[in-house]
């Protein structure tokens, strides 16, 4: 058996993809948000402004990647952009959504972190393997990364210590702190379960 032959997806695989994941990360951010946590990469951009403005997360979310869809449809491709354009787009609308359909009475902190960072890593492969994502910096690195040479890995973390590092003039050394295991459980999901080569699918 061949096991470098590519299996393309189909339009209904896409589209379930497309719907499911950003529902998945939008239950993180969810979660993080009741939590008053945060993560990084673009949504915790969006995190800081919500934070510091009181805006609405999901309208500032869609806002912040505003910028970064003309580098994508250069650097990736129009198939791909249009893709995580509507990621992103039903990531902020579910963002907004559910605060309406759950309503939690207690919620711990330490639990809350981990279980949004699974959450958002399982949503963030399902993306990748589909040729999507959520925008932002994530198509910043990859850019820099092909025309630079420049490491993705290394760039997106230090990305996100400079984002978890300006959270602590919005929140507390504690709620960073838990903030710093969330990021650390999203990232763990990515590296275990996504190896070049891997996900062959398109």
């Amino acid at each position: 058996m061949n096991t470098t032959e590519s299996h393309h997806h189909n339009l209904f695989e896409d589209a379930q993809a497309l719907l499911v994941a950003p529902l998945l990360v939008a239950f993180a951010v969810f979660l993080f948000r009741e939590a008053g946590l945060l993560t990084g990469g673009t949504v915790g951009i969006a995190f800081l402004i919500h934070y510091l403005s009181g805006w609405p997360i999901g309208l500032v979310l869609f806002a912040v990647n505003l910028p970064f869809y003309a580098l994508a449809l250069r650097a990736m491709g129009k198939a791909f952009t249009i893709k995580t354009f509507l990621s992103i787009t039903l990531l902020s609308l579910y963002t907004e959504l559910l605060p309406t359909l759950i309503h939690l009475q207690s919620l711990n902190r330490g639990f809350a972190a981990v279980m949004a960072g699974f959450l958002a890593g399982v949503g963030l492969l399902m993306l990748i393997r589909h040729k999507a994502s959520l925008g932002g910096l994530g198509i910043l690195v990859i850019h820099l990364q092909n025309t630079r040479g420049w490491r993705a890995g290394k760039l997106q973390m230090a990305a996100d210590c400079l984002i978890l590092g300006a959270a602590l003039f919005v929140r507390d050394p504690v709620s960073v702190g838990f903030s710093i295991v969330g990021a650390v459980a999203l990232n763990l999901v990515i590296a275990v379960n996504h190896k070049n080569g891997r996900y062959m699918g398109t």
